[in-house]
């Protein structure tokens, strides 16, 4: 299945990926069905997949307004650390709030995806977390009106 750094997978990886990607807590029962596979087979092609690190982890999407977290921004920061440097990335991935982090291209070094409750909780972040990461020189911060589309699952391609 892998070819030197290359992940090699089959149809029916990939088919196992589309349902747990669609449905996370299919049983390993309803996979075989599907997949019209012994449950054992699938089974071990699961596992497989969770030790080469294809499988990441398996979590529970939330509404965010249910747990009073309504307020979704995008901050993007330009830092002091150098090219290649994951200190300023390493402390932002701390913050609680903080839900991706990404190095990017251009003026900036960084988008930053935060949720908080509201506009007061989010310069309350800013001011006592991000202002404590001391290669941050600055940032611009967008905040969300009305999310149209907000997607984790990957497009898996057919074989």
């Amino acid at each position: 299945m892998i070819s030197g750094n290359e992940i090699v997978l089959d149809k029916t990886d990939l088919s196992i990926l589309r349902l747990m990607q669609e449905n996370a807590r299919i049983s390993n029962a309803d996979l075989a069905r599907e997949l019209e596979m012994a449950p054992s087979a699938v089974l071990e092609r699961v596992k497989k997949l969770e030790q080469k690190n294809v499988i990441l982890q398996y979590t529970t999407r939330l509404n965010p307004a249910a747990v009073n977290q309504t307020l979704l921004a995008f901050i993007s920061m330009r830092s002091s650390d150098g090219m290649g440097s994951n200190v300023t990335a390493t402390e932002l991935a701390k913050i609680p709030e903080v839900q991706e982090v990404h190095h990017i291209a251009g003026d900036d070094c960084y988008l930053v995806k935060v949720r908080t409750a509201d506009s007061a909780s989010l310069m309350h972040l800013m001011r006592n977390s991000f202002s404590k990461i001391s290669n941050i020189l600055s940032t611009r911060t967008t905040i969300v009106l009305e999310t149209v589309k907000e997607e984790q699952q990957l497009v898996i391609p057919e074989k």
